[in-house]
């Protein structure tokens, strides 16, 4: 895939845009009706307050059943007049990272009674396209927005989400001051860099992803950083996309220089296309050169050989992701609370000593 400087946007509800008049939450006015009682009161009693009689408070609770509302969600819900729809603004789905957090967040939403939009951004880059989602969003009443962020993008659309509107970003920066998940990209890549000094390499390569990435920069860093604390000489280090082609551009010159034993490559993908152009000049995997890469995509188990790889675990991401939005909507203030995931070291049959 290469880079874009634009991107395209569009917004899916099970597959089709939902309209805003049904995605309308009940105000609490409907409540108060469904009831026979004053907007106060039902006010009252999702606020736990003490001077309601038992009676009333019940016709209350069972107005907000019938319409369909989690007692959890029903304070803020009702209170602002939106829905139970989450919106999710999502940088590039046809990757695997995107596409599994959207997954992971998919399935938490539904443990939660919760239903997902989803606004696909297409393109590297895409400010502009970031924005008009937000837009169509806010317009359709999501309750709160979930941010997967791994490009500096978009920060510029978070902008546009009013101030009542509970922000999540996963995979975003510290300096956005939003609630945030993000796998710990920098504890990745000195994870996987040490695995292969630990095999006795005297350095590693790395093969980067696109530089307006987070998760690329910071894996680069812990590149870096693990290099320098074990003492070892730091090699010229290679970018390519988050492509097999482009890994493969990449595993071109790496073939060619002699001394290098060991690549830790930005992703799977990227390691697949470093792993057919080694083939291609003789040299084998792991026998010659040993290889770590990133992700833990479900084809990484098949490649030939089967792909050592940091796996992140994306359903924890969607599981934090959402608890902090309920929180906010629950308190009806936004959060900067931060949570950030452990990677993992899957080992399997890329990696050996030095030849």
């Amino acid at each position: 895939m290469t880079d874009a400087t634009d991107g395209e946007a569009t917004v899916a509800s099970g597959g089709e845009a939902a309209h805003p008049e049904v995605l309308r939450g009940p105000v609490m006015s409907d409540v108060a009706a469904r009831a026979g009682v004053s907007h106060q009161t039902v006010s009252r009693v999702i606020n736990g307050h003490p001077n309601v009689a038992t009676t009333t408070r019940n016709r209350v609770l069972t107005a907000i059943a019938e319409l369909g509302y989690r007692r959890n969600l029903s304070a803020r819900v009702l209170a602002t007049g939106r829905s139970n729809v989450i919106g999710v603004v999502a940088q590039n789905t046809t990757l695997f990272g995107p596409s599994s957090m959207v997954q992971a967040i998919g399935e938490a939403a539904l443990s939660a009674d919760l239903s997902l939009t989803v606004g696909h951004i297409a393109g590297y880059d895409a400010s502009s396209a970031s924005r008009l989602v937000v837009d169509r969003l806010m317009q359709q009443g999501a309750a709160g927005l979930v941010f997967i962020a791994p490009v500096d993008a978009a920060a510029a659309a978070m902008k546009k989400v009013p101030d009542g509107v509970p922000i999540v970003t996963v995979d975003g920066l510290p300096e956005w001051r939003t609630a945030n998940v993000s796998v710990d990209q920098y504890a990745g890549g000195r994870l996987a860099t040490r695995h292969l000094l630990e095999r006795g390499h005297r350095t590693v390569w790395h093969v980067a992803g696109p530089e307006q990435w987070h998760g690329s920069r910071a894996r680069e860093e812990g590149w870096r950083a693990e290099l320098a604390a074990a003492g070892c000489e730091e090699p010229p280090m290679l970018r390519a996309g988050w492509s097999a082609e482009s890994g493969y551009a990449c595993g071109q010159m790496l073939a060619r220089v002699a001394d290098c034993s060991a690549v830790f490559a930005s992703n799977d993908h990227v390691a697949l296309g470093i792993v057919r152009a080694m083939a291609e000049h003789g040299r084998s995997i792991p026998d010659d050169v040993s290889l770590v890469g990133f992700d833990d995509v479900p084809e990484s188990a098949y490649f030939s050989p089967a792909l050592t790889t940091i796996r992140q675990e994306f359903a924890e991401v969607g599981r934090e992701a959402l608890r902090l939005l309920l929180e906010q909507l629950q308190t009806g203030t936004r959060s900067a609370a931060s949570v950030l995931v452990e990677p993992v070291l899957v080992e399997r049959s890329t990696v050996g000593p030095p030849p």
